[in-house]
């Protein structure tokens, strides 16, 4: 199931919220739509006091990956749903520098070796450096389910052989948002919806269904 949202009235719902298969990671704001769409529990909170979730952490079913702005309550209001792993890297807007789903992470060429092997033992995936559309950081520009990635439409076809090695899924070109390349900061998604900002085209929300393959089922 699809749904436009947005947040506070920003349509850049990726920003503000992360989400796996198991779990979905919002700010103070209404979880309805957020249940409806992605089918599974939703947890509100913030991410050292902001809200902008989405950009400071990285999920699939195994855990999170969380910045280490992170305030001890933060964590313990996680803990009650999952596996919380903080990293201290230099690019430590992690949301924005990792895309993942349960098979694979790709990640901004800058992160270091100590937090490459973070995720790689927590996460239990397979991590690689890499970039979309030359652009570093990859969480912004992609988004990875277990069934599809859908990442910005100058991806050039190195990458796009890399991510289907990486993440085990076909990947797709989209854009969200009325032309925003950046889809990664403008949709939160698992393999069974997606909350989307809501300047999002008609036509857009067909490539979205059809890259995530939503389609399928």
């Amino acid at each position: 199931m699809l749904k436009k949202y947005a947040i506070e009235s920003h349509p850049y719902i990726g920003v503000f919220s992360s989400g796996s298969e198991e779990l979905v990671v919002i700010p103070p704001v209404e979880e309805d739509v957020f249940e409806k769409a992605l089918d599974c529990p939703v947890v509100k909170t913030t991410i050292g006091g902001t809200r902008v979730n989405g950009s400071l952490m990285g999920m699939n079913s195994k855990g999170a990956v969380v910045s280490d702005i992170i305030e001890d309550r933060e964590i313990e209001k996680l803990l009650e749903y999952t596996t919380v792993t903080v990293i201290p890297d230099a690019q430590n807007a992690l949301g924005n520098n990792i895309l993942l789903n349960d098979r694979g992470a790709l990640i901004h060429p800058d992160i270091g070796d100590e937090a490459k092997e973070a995720i790689n033992s927590e996460l239990e995936v397979e991590v690689k450096r890499g970039t979309i559309a030359g652009i570093q950081m990859v969480g912004s520009v992609g988004v990875a389910t277990n069934k599809g990635v859908l990442c910005h439409p100058h991806v050039n076809e190195g990458e796009i052989e890399k991510l289907e090695k990486l993440f085990g899924v076909p990947v797709s070109k989209g854009t969200a948002n009325h032309g925003s390349g950046w889809i990664g900061t403008c949709l939160v998604a698992n393999t069974t919806g997606a909350v989307i900002g809501n300047r999002t085209t008609p036509i857009e929300m067909g490539r979205i269904e059809e890259g995530l393959r939503y389609l399928e089922d």
